[in-house]
């Protein structure tokens, strides 16, 4: 990441916010939106841009997670918080070291303070945190630490399957490209949805991506403890997705009444038993989309969904896309050119 620049017709300042093993993408993925949108405004007299500063805990260049070098600008106390318009934290591996560091978490503050707007990206949120500056605010963060962050942080309310979410002027994204969808999201408020788009464009992105991020997750976990009469129901579920798995079925199978069985599901799995099924089965059906070919009907009868139309309405409740766009989405190339060929 080169160091910072002038922008064309720049005025609004925007501090990135790094340090050692941090994740290189969450600050270059904004830092190339801001200034793709400087570019755009300039060419078309649109107004003043953006001016980006790199700064660190001590003004020290600091390599990323990946291993690059990136070159500081500034240390945080030497910003005067008069002269931020936004100011933006990265996440990244090295910030479980980096929110004990007093020279970040306590300078945060007082930057926060001035500035119009406090983002952060991806594991940024806990760094926010840890300096004070999300009490009592919904947040989100990449899905992997939402859990931990809502156990450390209880005054925050977490929001896993959230890209971006803004509450006041402190907005919060999920893991590492969301970060892009972040920026495009603070260039559209500061220069509406023409520079944005236009930006999108530019940058081959969504404008606003369908769906939230638990189209990223890992297969389905459920939080249910060994001994457990759920544990049993649960193993056979994800063993098993396409299995006869209706409420009745697994009620006797736990020697639990049909309510008895919800409320304990209610508790111990935070869902019912319903939608524990269809979240199992729609995690199977993302496995055969991303490494086959087979066409989506087939994989629905193999999920234990009984038709396409069911496949997609669940997809659409879980993943916010259909099974389709899923697909297209993650499958590689050559799955995508198989698949086309057998549909």
């Amino acid at each position: 990441m080169a160091s910072t620049r002038k922008s064309i017709a720049a005025e609004r300042q925007v501090v990135l916010v790094g340090f050692e093993g941090m994740q290189l993408l969450d600050l270059s993925g904004p830092a190339a939106v801001f200034d793709a949108a400087t570019r755009v405004l300039g060419a078309s007299g649109g107004g003043p841009g953006y001016e980006l500063l790199m700064a660190t805990p001590g003004g020290e260049d600091v390599r990323s997670s990946c291993g690059m070098r990136i070159g500081a600008d500034v240390g945080l106390a030497a910003i005067d918080p008069a002269a931020v318009d936004t100011l933006l934290v990265a996440g990244g591996r090295g910030r479980t070291v980096a929110d004990g560091d007093p020279r970040l978490v306590g300078e945060l503050p007082r930057i926060a303070a001035g500035t119009r707007r406090v983002c952060s990206v991806c594991g940024g949120a806990f760094l926010l945190a840890a300096a004070g500056l999300l009490e009592g605010r919904r947040v989100t963060t990449h899905w992997a630490g939402c859990e931990d962050l809502a156990r450390r942080y209880p005054g925050l309310t977490v929001e896993p399957d959230r890209i971006y979410l803004r509450d006041g002027d402190v907005f919060t994204s999920a893991g590492v490209t969301a970060g892009i969808d972040l920026a495009l999201a603070l260039v559209e408020e500061d220069h509406g949805p023409e520079v944005a788009r236009t930006v999108a464009r530019w940058l081959v992105v969504f404008l606003q991506r369908p769906g939230g991020q638990s189209q990223f997750s890992e297969r389905l976990e459920a939080p249910v403890p060994p001994g457990s009469p759920l544990r049993p129901l649960v193993d056979r579920i994800v063993a098993d997705p396409a299995g006869d798995h209706r409420v009745n079925v697994l009620a006797e199978e736990a020697g639990l009444s049909e309510r008895q069985l919800s409320r304990v599901f209610a508790r111990q799995a935070k869902t019912t038993p319903a939608r524990f099924v269809e979240r199992v089965r729609v995690e199977a059906a993302r496995d055969l989309l991303e490494a086959g070919a087979l066409p989506v009907e087939a994989v629905a009868e193999r999920c234990g969904f009984g038709s396409a139309e069911t496949m997609r309405r669940a997809f659409l409740r879980v993943l916010g896309v259909g099974p389709g766009e899923y697909r297209a989405r993650f499958a590689s190339s050559g799955e995508l050119s198989l698949a086309a060929a057998v549909a």
